[in-house]
């Protein structure tokens, strides 16, 4: 119970014997997210110090609680731009600074509430309909949008902010003339740098953290910001202070719907990172701890001066390919920070973006998972389309409604296949065995008893495929009675089994009647509870075809004119 409660109870002795790859997996972290902290806060209308704030406090919490061994949280573009946008209709901070940062941290509280209800209330299975072509599509498309949001830096181009994929190409296109060449050979070599350390053995692990140092150390050669390579600039040295939300009922109602948002956004967000990263290390993931890991950061962090919080991409990315075993790197990442702000914050602020930039650009590429990628265009071509609507999506709308168009076309691809039963006729061939007639045309099917199998569910959106079919064999066959293999037969709703108790009846005014063999007992459940096993006859359920076939035959009057079972009453 105590390992449930707090999952790292399990992962604490696996981080003794990983601490070197977490160190450095961590030190990494901690390099890269001090720009995007100071990113992050800007497009969510914040001081940069909240930036910091969230990003020492958040990924530790989330850490502690959650079951992800590589997810790391803090602040995200997608909940800085969702938080701002919700806000910004009441108060901007242009015009008021001090509420707009009140209303932020007191929106990331409520958010965090509902995030660890739901976790709590065990909703974690939703997640499920969010199939693994929508995941990749989405790691993918999150992977083409991260490197390409770093060609501002790369090319020394100051692209307008909040600039969208394809606004981007077209904006440096029109500006290439400008591009600064020092930044371009920093970014440029500090890639190369990366891409040649990953293939030295002894040393691959730490390819991210070398590149980012001899970057550094190239841009200082080049004369750093005298040729215009821009750097972190200026960090403050504060750590989180002690503040809680201002819990204003007034407040809290016109933001309850901006939080119910914000909520689903950063627990699809965080749950659809966790997975992709899974397909590659096997994980077994437990999706409602996640919520509740998510829910208890955002909901305590608020209380010190943070704003709202979910997994990061790119972080978490960047997590997983330096090396990290356990979730112990993403608290060393958010120590490292502090560390920087309080004691090397002068030193940090000379980092230049166009190196990092390199390195985020490799990560983007290493998040476009190819091995699956040629799977699904091999598999299936349903899968190839919700692949595609989902990475097109991302590219090109907001990553919550992507995400909605990839699971919402999974979801109708899935109601499509469902509703289309394979139902099959069956016959007795040479050997003795009872097979698809289509598949063996010389089948020989008894005269007096139709048998046929229904592989799949018999549901609503079902329902008029299989009574299509039961229509035209009623109509096209003089036989009377049925045997309904119904192994294959997953769940019957109560649609279908009002169907079913209908059909039946309908064979039986005709002077046959209708039979199931091996059905299970999930299938019954309605059929019992709905008394429609009482209107279909107990009896008229068996266990094994053999009796069933002999049972049937026991009750005919007439010889069987093709007899091709033992039990036939031959003429």
């Amino acid at each position: 119970m105590l390992h449930k409660i707090f999952p790292f109870l399990t992962w604490l002795p696996l981080a003794k014997q990983y601490w070197k790859n977490d160190l450095i997996a961590g030190i990494t972290g901690t390099i890269i997210v001090i720009p995007q902290a100071v990113a992050f806060a800007m497009i969510a209308g914040m001081p940069p110090i909240y930036g910091f704030y969230t990003a020492m406090l958040t990924p530790v919490i989330a850490a502690i609680f959650g079951s992800s061994y590589h997810l790391v949280s803090g602040p995200t573009t997608t909940s800085s731009i969702v938080l701002y946008a919700i806000i910004s209709k009441f108060v901007t901070p242009s015009s008021d600074i001090e509420a707009f940062v009140s209303l932020a941290i007191l929106l990331s509280f409520m958010a965090g509430v509902i995030k660890l209800f739901m976790g709590v209330v065990k909703m974690g299975k939703l997640v499920n309909f969010v199939s693994n072509s929508v995941i990749i599509g989405f790691s993918a498309g999150a992977g083409i949008l991260i490197a390409f949001k770093q060609l501002k830096h790369i090319f020394g181009i100051k692209v307008p902010q909040g600039s969208s994929f394809y606004k981007i190409i077209e904006y440096i296109i029109q500006h290439i003339q400008e591009t600064n060449w020092y930044a371009f050979a920093v970014a440029i070599s500090t890639l190369l740098i990366a891409l040649l350390i990953r293939k030295i053995k002894k040393i691959s692990k730490l390819y991210m953290l070398i590149a980012m140092i001899l970057g550094s150390l190239i841009a200082i050669w080049f004369g750093g910001t005298n040729h215009g390579i821009e750097t972190v600039g200026k960090i403050s040295s504060n750590l989180p202070p002690f503040n809680p939300p201002d819990f204003s009922w007034q407040n809290m109602k016109m933001l309850s719907n901006g939080a119910f948002i914000l909520a689903i956004l950063g627990l699809v967000e965080a749950v659809a990172i966790s997975r992709s990263i899974a397909l590659n290390t096997h994980q077994k993931l437990n999706t409602n701890q996640e919520f509740v890991s998510q829910g208890i950061s955002n909901v305590v962090s608020s209380f010190f001066s943070c704003y709202t919080s979910s997994a990061s991409f790119t972080r978490s990315s960047i997590n997983y390919q330096a090396g990290a075993k356990t979730p112990m790197s993403a608290i060393i990442s958010a120590l490292g920070l502090m560390l920087v702000v309080l004691l090397f914050a002068d030193y940090a602020s000379f980092l230049p973006k166009p190196a990092m930039g390199g390195i985020i650009l490799l990560v983007g590429y290493n998040l476009i998972d190819f091995k699956h990628i040629k799977t699904i265009f091999k598999a299936s071509k349903r899968e190839v389309i919700v692949f595609a609507v989902t990475l097109i999506g991302t590219l090109f709308l907001e990553l919550e409604e992507a995400l909605v168009a990839g699971i919402f076309m999974a979801l109708f691809f899935y109601l499509e296949k469902t509703s289309k039963p394979n139902i099959a006729v069956l016959g007795i061939n040479k050997e003795r065995r009872l097979i698809n007639v289509v598949r063996d045309r010389e089948a020989k099917s008894c005269s007096q008893l139709k048998i046929i199998r229904i592989d799949g569910s018999i549901y609503f959106g079902a329902i008029e495929t299989i009574s299509n079919f039961f229509i035209k064999l009623y109509e096209e066959n003089e036989v009377k009675t049925l045997l309904i293999i119904a192994s294959g037969i997953n769940f019957i709703d109560l649609a279908g089994a009002e169907w079913l108790t209908s059909e039946v009846t309908k064979w039986r005014e005709r002077g046959g009647d209708v039979y199931f063999v091996g059905m299970k007992k999930v299938s019954q459940e309605v059929l019992s509870k709905g008394e429609f096993l009482d209107k279909i006859g107990e009896n008229h359920f068996f266990t094994d075809k053999k009796t069933a076939i002999k049972t049937i035959h026991s009750k005919f009057k007439d010889p069987c004119k093709t007899p091709v079972f033992k039990e036939c009453i031959k003429a």
